[in-house]
């Protein structure tokens, strides 16, 4: 076909059906346009096929081998507790299909039409799409681009999927690592080291930094719990490089200089991401991006070109599903004439680890550096009652507040039941809340929620779970 010779009219063209672009798809439909969804490979993109999903289904099963362990001290016993690889694999086959059946069918319901095929601009109002032999030419009068991103290799690694992975291939391990080794600090690498260390691999993990990027409190949290649980942790480790044999890998750092190595079974590397851009014509129709081929966007996920718009991964800022999620949202809102925004300040940054980790907002050390003056609520979950009823008293709520107009800057959290927790964090600090409005209202008890409150009324000093400091006598005249 020469392009140019027929092109088919559509309304509005998405492109990629991961979890930004089929909610976009279904929200616009909502809103009464005529949707187009385009996708090269799978329906829920990287979240449900190689991210979220299969690695949350690894953290799931981790949790549940682990619990049976601990459930001795409530009275049951088991004659023999064994672990299957295989039969988790195929779990997670089956949950992935079956939700891929579910966006599908959402989709239909809402006459979305779809398409498969890669998708690249011709003009600013035409797309093509190539399935294999088949070529056609769509014009459009809006587009949303949401085609994701792909791990970018660390230099001079290259994964082979065998012994070498990354975050698309290391929920797809089908055997126990006998030793793992991960290279990386982000919420990945913990999850990934401490549920393969549950399920019986001896893990070590290995920075290139000198902590965590999470809050300096729940940084020496972690960094106690994996000792806990035997996860040997390196930092500042520079020059990371890796040699490979036909059953092992060594790994090769320096380490204040001096040159270390670490041999191990399976290697898993957190890489940085790179943008699925390359091949989609962007600088034909001069759609702004940055030097790494990030899409620069508005609030209303605008890209230069007011018509098309850009969400999740391809755009500046974090690659995490939340974000994808509310900017489709957002762009099929904005595209129609309401009046919405993407607004990531308070986005939560979670870990399905043991115990689970979730923040939202400023950090301590961010909050200083920003110039505020800071008072913080600190309450440790070891008193918290529930928390001595289900066995799991490790952990912490941490509140961080502006000292000035008791403002609350960010909330940071480790315990069970955490990241169901955080959302009402989130609530409060979209709300520019005080420190009152988190003691104020009425809390389920027992819960881990009181964990909040607690933490609130300790930035006045009125927790009554905390042990008091001893006041000091006064000296007689």
């Amino acid at each position: 076909m020469v392009v140019g010779e027929l092109a088919h009219e559509r309304d509005l063209v998405i492109i990629g059906g991961g979890a930004g672009g089929y909610q976009a798809a279904i929200r616009a439909s909502q809103l009464g346009k005529k949707v187009t969804l385009i996708e090269r490979s799978e329906l829920g993109g990287v979240c449900l096929n190689q991210g979220c999903i299969p690695s949350k289904i690894l953290t799931r099963a981790a949790d549940s081998y682990m619990t049976s362990k601990e459930n001795i001290a409530f009275g049951i016993e088991y004659n023999q507790l064994l672990f299957h690889f295989d039969k988790l694999h195929a779990y997670k086959m089956k949950t992935i299909d079956q939700l891929k059946k579910g966006i599908s069918a959402l989709c239909e319901s809402n006459q979305i039409e779809m398409i498969k095929g890669s998708a690249f601009f011709l003009t600013e109002n035409k797309i093509g799409v190539e399935n294999g032999e088949q070529y056609d030419v769509y014009r459009f009068a809006h587009a949303v681009i949401a085609t994701g991103s792909s791990p970018l290799q660390h230099d001079g690694i290259t994964p082979d999927y065998l012994r070498i992975h990354d975050s698309f291939s290391i929920t797809s391990l089908e055997v126990l690592p006998e030793t793992l080794l991960i290279y990386g600090s982000d919420y990945l690498s913990i999850e990934i080291a401490m549920a393969f260390q549950a399920l019986g691999s001896k893990v070590t993990i290995v920075i290139a930094e000198d902590d965590f990027s999470f809050d300096l409190s729940i940084n020496r949290e972690l960094i106690r719990n994996l000792k806990r649980n035997q996860i040997k942790v390196i930092k500042n480790a520079k020059k990371f490089a890796v040699s490979q044999c036909l059953e092992s890998i060594t790994a090769s750092f320096h380490l204040n200089g001096i040159v270390q190595e670490i041999v191990a079974s399976h290697l898993f590397i957190a890489s940085m991401i790179q943008p699925n851009t390359k091949e989609m014509g962007l600088d034909r129709i001069g759609i702004s991006t940055d030097g790494l081929g990030f899409i620069h966007v508005t609030e209303q996920c605008r890209t230069s070109l007011s018509h098309i718009y850009a969400i999740g991964d391809v755009t500046q800022g974090p690659a995490l599903a939340v974000k994808a999620i509310k900017q489709g949202k957002v762009a099929a809102e904005a595209l129609t004439g309401i009046c919405a925004d993407a607004d990531l300040r308070f986005i939560p940054t979670v870990a399905h680890t043991r115990p689970p980790i979730a923040s939202a907002g400023l950090t301590e050390q961010q909050a200083i550096q920003e110039g505020y003056q800071v008072e913080i609520g600190h309450y440790p979950l070891s008193g918290n009652g529930y928390a001595s009823v289900i066995g799991k008293k490790q952990g912490f709520v941490k509140i961080i507040m502006d000292k000035e107009n008791h403002v609350l800057l960010g909330i940071h959290m480790m315990g069970e039941g955490v990241i169901e927790l955080i959302s009402n964090g989130i609530t409060t600090l979209e709300m520019a809340a005080r420190d009152e409005d988190l003691i104020a209202p009425l809390y389920p008890h027992p819960s881990i929620n009181e964990g909040m409150m607690e933490a609130a009324e300790a930035l006045r000093n009125q927790a009554i779970h905390i042990f008091s400091k001893p006041k000091e006598k006064k000296q007689k005249a």
